[in-house]
């Protein structure tokens, strides 16, 4: 399946493919996350697998990233029984802190990649792949929860929660918080 990005393109911003062409490994290079995580740069620096760049039409500065990919969650039904949900994750999604701090008028530039990028992708995803659900393993950072949150995500009950999480988190992920929304 080819996703047309025109389609996603905004007037402001474009996304490609991370290794769509040369000059975005200088741009990867200079990434910052906005929230000093060093896993998210890590990963877009050096472990990157479908993920895609979110740039400035005009500039064509680097002003964020996210990765996409597909999964499951396991949902406990009873105490030895569980059932899996078809799902896409969103496996990393960062600002790029250096474009944030040159373009202070960018407020909300997450929720907008979220809504104008990552969902319409998913959406589309989800139709050929036959997932339901979208996922993400966030930063447990109270601010940043309740950032999802406002973005449609929603966390489990406790004890479902950790059976998720014991189940499909991956290392990279720990201490993560599970979140999810129906697609």
């Amino acid at each position: 399946m080819i996703i047309e990005f025109s389609v996603v393109d905004t007037k402001d911003y474009k996304i490609e493919h991370l290794f769509d062409s040369p000059e975005n490994q200088d741009l990867i290079a200079n990434f910052k996350a906005t929230n000093d995580a060093d896993g998210l740069e890590d990963y877009l620096k050096y472990q990157g697998s479908r993920t895609y760049l979110i740039k400035d039409a005009i500039s064509m500065e680097l002003a964020a990233y996210f990765s996409l990919r597909t999964g499951l969650i396991t949902i406990q039904v009873q105490e030895n029984n569980f059932d899996s949900v078809p799902a896409i994750e969103l496996s990393n999604f960062a600002i790029n802190k250096c474009y944030k701090d040159s373009h202070p008028e960018t407020h909300g530039l997450g929720f907008y990649v979220f809504k104008k990028f990552i969902l319409p992708i998913v959406q589309r995803m989800s139709v050929y792949v036959g997932t339901n659900a979208l996922y993400i393993f966030a930063l447990p950072e109270k601010k940043l929860i309740k950032h999802y949150g406002n973005m449609g995500f929603y966390r489990l009950p406790v004890e479902q929660e950790k059976f998720v999480q014991s189940h499909v988190k991956p290392k990279y992920d720990e201490g993560c918080i599970f979140m999810y929304q129906p697609i």
